[in-house]
């Protein structure tokens, strides 16, 4: 099997990550991962943002979202207390942006996988990024102020496993 296959057959959400930072080395191929994946009319409109995950703007990015969705706190924050968080904003008047941003960030998690490395796609955020406090948010994270968020990935060392899911094709493929 190659390496892409056995990286996307291995994958899986993780939700609970260790205090080790990653390397300057890891988070550039993780970076490049991004960076290369492909873009409608290849307009490479995609930017990212990399948060410390202990920066106080995750916490108060977690206070937003709660607070929009008129909850308490749980256990964990939307991004599983990772070391680094990897924000994806682009144009939103371009056509094409949620997929592009959708394929780069799938792209990243998969090199995150292949580094041996836990990764959480994170879009719960949406509406705190774009509720009252966007500007704010976005000023706090360097995003353009052309651009919006689109989706985010939460990257770390494991400290959890959890098996990748499993699926039926007899009910999810149709072959026409």
């Amino acid at each position: 099997m190659s390496e892409v296959l056995e990286a996307i057959a291995k994958r899986s959400s993780t939700r609970g990550y260790t205090k080790e930072k990653l390397t300057k080395e890891e988070l550039d191929t993780i970076l490049h991962a991004g960076l290369q994946s492909p873009t409608g009319t290849n307009k490479q409109e995609i930017f990212f943002s990399v948060i410390n995950g202990e920066d106080p703007i995750i916490e108060e990015l977690e206070q937003e979202k709660m607070a929009l969705r008129n909850a308490n706190r749980g256990e964990h924050n939307a991004f599983y207390e990772a070391p680094t968080i990897i924000m994806l904003s682009a144009e939103d008047d371009f056509r094409w942006s949620q997929v592009d941003a959708g394929i780069a960030v799938q792209s990243m998690a998969l090199a995150a996988e292949s580094l041996g490395l836990g990764s959480l796609i994170v879009g719960s955020v949406y509406d705190a990024m774009r509720g009252g406090k966007r500007d704010y948010l976005k000023e706090k994270m360097q995003i353009p102020a052309e651009k919006d968020f689109q989706i985010a990935l939460a990257v770390g060392h494991k400290a959890t496993e959890k098996e990748p899911h499993t699926y039926d094709a007899a009910k999810q493929v149709a072959i026409v």
